[in-house]
């Protein structure tokens, strides 16, 4: 009897390789055909005007801080903040994400999806570390370190002249090492990329589900013209 029944198959591993379109082996119509639609939809939902830029936003202007880093650091805590709040009841402080995730600038003029596509073509999504606010102490003494203008909403510092850390303020409020502050970020950097240890001393850690590149697409679809704040969030004591 065993003998007899059917054995079932599974499929365990599909290959694939690209094929280019040569002189030699010329393009297919029927699948041109069949691709042309949903190329032609997805384009036109990339091209369609989001939001107005009033302003170019790049990262290659600015010592500690960048109109394009500004911009997307608020972006995130701004629109993490409800999601954060209704999920955990929670209130998300500040946020920092990476100098290097930014792949493109925003021109001045419309915004569509293609652009935040170009901004953020990875796949992170938004993380909130909770951090001991000694943990605030070491992002600040990171970005001295680094010195490179990363994104930061929320939290202000001074740089003393000994390059240490002065008046560390989170939302306007002076650090209290001993409280629990929540961070938003990228799976990116939470997971210690870009040498960003202390995020991996997390009390907690909370997956949104929300990709920061959606954060900036749902931005654009209910803002009209894009707020670029220039506030100093680093300062160099005189």
């Amino acid at each position: 009897m065993a003998g007899c029944s059917q054995q079932k198959q599974y499929v365990t591993r599909i290959e694939g390789k690209q094929i280019g379109i040569t002189a030699a082996q010329p393009e297919t119509n029927s699948i041109e055909s069949f691709i042309k639609p949903y190329r032609e939809h997805i384009d036109e939902d990339l091209s369609a005007v989001l939001a107005y830029s009033p302003e170019t936003l790049e990262k290659s202007k600015g010592e500690w801080q960048t109109n394009i880093g500004n911009f997307m650091a608020d972006v995130t805590l701004k629109k993490a903040r409800p999601v954060f709040e209704q999920r955990e009841k929670k209130q998300v402080d500040i946020c920092l994400l990476n100098h290097g995730g930014i792949r493109a600038m925003i021109p001045k003029g419309n915004v569509t999806a293609r652009t935040a596509y170009e901004v953020m073509p990875f796949e992170n999504s938004l993380i909130i570390i909770a951090l001991k606010g000694e943990q605030l102490q070491e992002i600040a003494a990171y970005i001295i370190k680094e010195k490179k203008p990363h994104p930061l909403s929320g939290l202000t510092f001074t740089i003393a002249k000994d390059g240490s850390a002065r008046k560390i303020l989170v939302n306007g409020k002076p650090l209290v090492t001993d409280n629990i502050y929540y961070v938003a970020t990228s799976d990116y950097l939470s997971n210690g990329g870009d040498n960003m240890a202390f995020f991996k001393k997390a009390v907690a850690s909370y997956d949104m589900d929300y990709k920061l590149r959606n954060i900036l697409i749902d931005y654009f679809k209910e803002t009209d013209t894009l707020e670029v704040n220039h506030d100093k969030r680093i300062s160099i004591e005189q």
